[in-house]
């Protein structure tokens, strides 16, 4: 069992930067995939980037590449997510997952998941 608490999300102004932090419990941290995913209002929640257990492969949405940086500590049993440039299109709620397994883009297929925090671009 893996729990998820993120945190760092806010009112940003576009251009500006954010860095969200994802705390997990559980012993097995290190052995789990991590991703960031993202949902908008009355949107369908989608892949933004994802890092892999030893934090040697990282993948990003085509959306965020160049802008947004994943990274991980597993001493700390912690996944980062900095982002940078931030846009109006930025904006939602940004959620952080695990799976016991290689990186998948696809929310389906993660087994845990925090509660979200609220990412606001203003324009």
């Amino acid at each position: 069992q893996v729990q998820l608490v993120e945190s760092g999300g806010g009112l940003v102004q576009a251009g500006g930067s954010l860095r969200l932090s994802c705390a997990a419990s559980g012993r097995t941290f290190s052995s789990y995939a991590m991703g960031w995913f993202r949902q908008a209002p009355g949107k369908e929640r989608e892949f933004v980037a994802a890092i892999n257990w030893k934090g040697t492969n990282t993948y990003y949405a085509d959306s965020v590449k160049g802008r947004f940086t994943i990274s991980r500590d597993n001493a700390k049993n912690t996944v980062y997510l900095q982002m940078n440039s931030l846009k109006p299109e930025d904006t939602a709620v940004y959620y952080c997952a695990a799976r016991a397994r290689t990186i998948v883009l696809v929310p389906a297929a993660y087994d845990y998941w925090g509660q979200g925090t609220q990412v606001t671009v203003s324009s």
